[in-house]
């Protein structure tokens, strides 16, 4: 249920999960062939492909309150993204050098939609008055 304003946006930042999310392969396929690398980029292919296509779906929302749900979701999934790029680094699996790139963008992807999910809920809250 997104209001129609915002449809470009949401287009470009579909895109930009999407392309984030590619990414995110392309590391987990050149990740070091250790147990450790395996299951922390298990992980992270996970939860950084979840992020675009739980945007994707929070787009197609047919309510406020499901559009606030999904967004929730994102949230948790970037954040939780954010977490296994840190633990490649501070385990030096990978050099933060190569990541800084991408954790810089799962961040701004975190704060963006974050804020979005923040407004919807102050919105939700105004209706219901």
């Amino acid at each position: 249920m997104l209001p129609k304003d915002n449809i470009a946006f949401a287009e470009e930042f579909k895109k930009r999960t999407k392309q984030f999310a590619l990414r995110i392969i392309r590391l987990h396929q050149n990740l070091p062939k250790t147990e450790e690398a395996r299951v922390i980029g298990k992980q992270l292919l996970r939860s950084a492909t979840s992020v675009g296509a739980n945007y994707r779906a929070a787009c197609r929302a047919r309510s406020l309150a499901e559009y606030h749900s999904k967004l929730s979701i994102v949230v948790e999934e970037a954040d939780e993204t954010a977490f296994w790029l840190e633990l490649l680094i501070e385990a030096n699996i990978v050099l933060e050098s190569r990541l800084n790139n991408l954790l810089t963008e799962i961040n701004e992807i975190l704060k963006i939609v974050a804020k979005a999910r923040k407004t919807v809920k102050d919105n939700l809250r105004g209706t219901e008055r």
